[in-house]
């Protein structure tokens, strides 16, 4: 056993956190924490987690529940493309493994939506194969420790930091050595304010030694933030609400939303209800109120969004419309964005 690896163990047995997924060998319940997890802290995800074993104890129950509902459980959490994955997933575990979860790396990497990281996780945690795990927390630790300035985010990182994971694995307890690195990562060697003066491997971190440690791990900025401006359209009508699904490879695929005008830059007022094909959805309408710019941060784009809200009676054809009670909404999944208008809607109407 490395003395790293040894070191971790015993600080993992003291300070872990008692979580559920870390109580059971269950694959499918590995399974859907790691994807949950993922661009997730344990904090947020927690509830969504056992959200999601409530209402799908098996993967079977998974894969035959409805879309709606399997994207409208997850709205809040973000990376939609996770829910629909981990639904597809689901429907491939049932039909081409019979219902029963893959037990081989390979074999879960197949799955949609789960890539090496993934992989590795469910693989040591529910059949303890000796696969060591890299994520975000992982590649700090790792960084700093052998104090490596190769960006964790190019070619040349991902494949130096996987070779030095696999030289700290414990082939014995992958499972345990997985958990106690991303868990150190997570309590101890965390992006800011790093406890290095309490750290049990100080005497191995040449990081602390060379006092690099706030400048690691090294990232390349290829980031580029896109601005988008939604001009988003409330017809109502009496006590119901037109809304549509979001059906192209977009950001919040399969998730609902009212009439939408995206445009390339803020728009006024006037330009946005003078739209033609606005005109020629609703042939009458008044214009009862806007909103303020809200502004949505996604991890590679802006979202500047005004609700405007009309009353109409006209009948609306459009076949990708749907007709309902504002009382109903809660039953549909949208994105964040939505609900927090929803929500402040609902906070004056009960002022």
């Amino acid at each position: 056993m490395h003395p790293i690896s040894n070191t971790l163990i015993q600080w993992y047995k003291i300070n872990k956190r008692d979580l559920p997924w870390r109580n059971t060998t269950d694959s499918y319940k590995i399974w859907l924490s790691e994807i949950i997890l993922q661009q997730t802290q344990v904090i947020q995800g927690l509830s969504y987690y056992l959200k999601f074993v409530e209402h799908f104890p098996t993967v079977k129950d998974l894969a035959n529940a409805p879309e709606d509902l399997v994207m409208r459980l997850w709205q809040g959490l973000g990376y939609y493309s996770r829910a629909r994955n981990l639904h597809a997933a689901a429907k491939h575990i049932v039909e081409v493994h019979a219902g029963v979860f893959p037990k081989t790396y390979t074999d879960i990497k197949s799955l949609k939506g789960v890539g090496d990281y993934t992989a590795a996780a469910i693989a040591s945690f529910a059949f303890q194969l000796p696969h060591a795990v890299v994520d975000g927390n992982v590649y700090r630790v790792l960084s700093r420790l052998f104090d490596c300035h190769t960006p964790i985010n190019s070619s040349r990182g991902k494949k130096e930091f996987q070779a030095i994971a696999d030289e700290l694995l414990h082939t014995k307890k992958p499972d345990v050595h997985n958990s106690a690195i991303m868990e150190f990562g997570a309590l101890y060697c965390k992006p800011q304010n790093p406890r290095c003066d309490e750290c049990p491997l100080q005497e191995y971190c040449l990081a602390f030694q060379n006092q690099t440690v706030s400048s690691l791990p090294v990232k390349n900025n290829t980031l580029k933030i896109k601005p988008r401006f939604f001009n988003y359209i409330i017809l109502n009508d009496k006590d119901s609400v037109y809304i549509t699904k979001r059906t192209e490879k977009d950001i919040w695929q399969n998730l609902y939303e009212f009439y939408l005008i995206e445009s390339s830059k803020p728009l006024e007022a006037e330009i946005v209800l003078a739209n033609e094909n606005l005109k020629k959805m609703a042939k009458t309408f008044v214009f009862k109120k806007e909103t303020k710019v809200s502004k949505h941060i996604l991890s590679h784009q802006h979202i500047y969004a005004v609700f405007y809200e009309l009353e109409t009676s006209s009948k609306i054809t459009d076949k990708r419309f749907v007709k309902v009670k504002r009382s109903e909404l809660l039953h549909y999944g949208f994105p964040q964005l939505i609900n927090k208008y929803l929500e402040g809607k609902a906070s004056q109407q009960s002022d």
